[in-house]
């Protein structure tokens, strides 16, 4: 395993300074604006923006390194990441945020197809599994220690927008000194609702419903757990326990979506994020236990969410089509993701920080209705035309590649 990993050790510890420099200026963005006394509307603008920029970075960045190539993309995107937070504590103000943020997700976005390229192009089908597991686990790793490093300092200085800002820019030099040969162009993502509607309406439905809520709560997580009375320390775990509980719930329930029906699967997660929507609702729990028991188990219903939507299209999905229909289901995410924030800021600004959970609930419900009608129309797929489950990352850490990289598969077209 060592000896399979350790020639790309440079590619994955720029990966792993990205995702850490994302985790502190994810985090750090609604603290500070809460501090600032920013409205959770301008607040849940501020992932609307990331959102957008994102897909926008998707769909890009392929056209992008066909026109420089990839270690120049990657720098490109590494320094204006590094510029846009250095930025963000210059010019407080959520008007200035929300587009500065937007530009954040364009960033990464394309800093991790480059990676997930590059990743891709050294695997062999043999070593593959270990190499994207490898990534995974370095990325979550990453991601939560880059959240929980803001419980060393005051958020109201500029310690933090500096610390992402330097790792950003030390994520630049691993690939800028590799010496492996240049990847092959990206995958280009294509959004199809209709091909991806004939091929399996549960998962657009509940990708776009899973967008929605997952996005709202990351964005707004940090303002909930802020008003509801929490520390620095508190809010950090707040926002970190899901996502944790989420990677490891993802082993029993890849388990048991390989062995039932995928759309039981996910309507037993779905009934379980209700039961904790209902939950934070009606209870409003004030104690912190209480409060971080409850979001563990939010996390681990809907950051598992995700994976077996995926691998229910996949199921479905034409041979040969997988990194398609993947790459079209993340871009449905990213729809979902550009709506859940907005709305829930709006919410948690006009009724109170608890309509967050009124949001997700929603979402959550809706999903819950439309896949009960598709089981009670729908046969299930026989046991033995399923794929076998993949745990991966969630879903806001995904691009294009990272099915590309997932696969056995060979994209037919990866030209832009």
């Amino acid at each position: 395993m060592v000896r399979q990993i350790l020639p790309l050790s440079a590619l994955l510890a720029g990966s792993g300074f990205l995702l850490f420099a994302g985790g502190v200026n994810s985090l750090i963005l609604p603290i500070r604006g809460e501090i600032e006394g920013f409205s959770a509307a301008a607040l849940g603008l501020l992932g609307t923006g990331w959102a957008l920029g994102y897909v926008a970075g998707c769909l890009q960045t392929p056209v992008i390194v066909a026109r420089v190539g990839h270690i120049r993309a990657f720098g490109v995107m590494c320094a204006l990441a590094a510029i846009t937070v250095l930025l963000s504590l210059i010019l407080i103000s959520p008007w200035f945020w929300i587009p500065l943020r937007a530009i954040s997700g364009f960033c990464f976005a394309g800093a991790a197809m480059v990676v997930e390229s590059w990743l891709n192009e050294r695997a062999e089908p043999s070593t593959r599994g270990k190499i994207f597991g490898a990534y995974t686990m370095i990325n979550l790793a990453a991601s939560t220690a880059g959240q929980m490093v803001i419980v060393a300092g005051d958020p109201s200085g500029f310690l933090f927008f500096v610390l992402a800002a330097i790792v950003y820019c030390a994520a630049l030099l691993p690939t800028a000194l590799s010496a492996s040969a240049t990847p092959a162009p990206l995958v280009s993502a294509k959004l199809d609702i209709r091909m991806l509607w004939r091929n399996s309406p549960v998962a657009v439905f509940a990708v776009l419903m899973v967008g929605i809520s997952n996005a709202s709560f990351g964005t707004l997580a940090a303002v909930f757990a802020a008003r509801s009375g929490l520390d620095v320390a508190g809010i950090a775990l707040f926002a970190s326990l899901p996502i944790l509980a989420g990677a490891v719930a993802q082993v029993p329930v890849g388990w048991l979506s390989d062995k039932y029906d995928r759309r039981v699967v996910l309507l037993g997660i779905t009934a379980l994020a209700i039961l904790v929507d209902a939950a934070f609702l009606f209870l409003a729990p004030s104690q912190e236990i209480a409060l971080l028991g409850l979001v563990a188990v939010f996390g681990a219903a809907v950051f598992s969410m995700y994976p077996v939507i995926i691998a229910h299209a996949s199921d479905h999905a034409a041979p040969g089509s997988f990194i398609q229909i993947s790459g079209g289901i993340l871009l449905m995410f990213g729809v979902g993701s550009i709506i859940g924030p907005t709305v829930a800021g709006f919410a948690m600004s006009a009724i109170g920080s608890s309509s967050l959970f009124l949001i997700t609930g929603a979402a959550h419900l809706l999903m819950l209705l439309f896949t009960v009608l598709r089981i009670v129309t729908t046969p299930a797929l026989p046991a033995e035309a399923k794929g076998a489950f993949q745990a991966g990352p969630l879903g806001r850490a995904t691009t294009p590649e990272t099915a590309n990289l997932a696969s056995n598969e060979v994209p037919e077209d990866r030209t832009p």
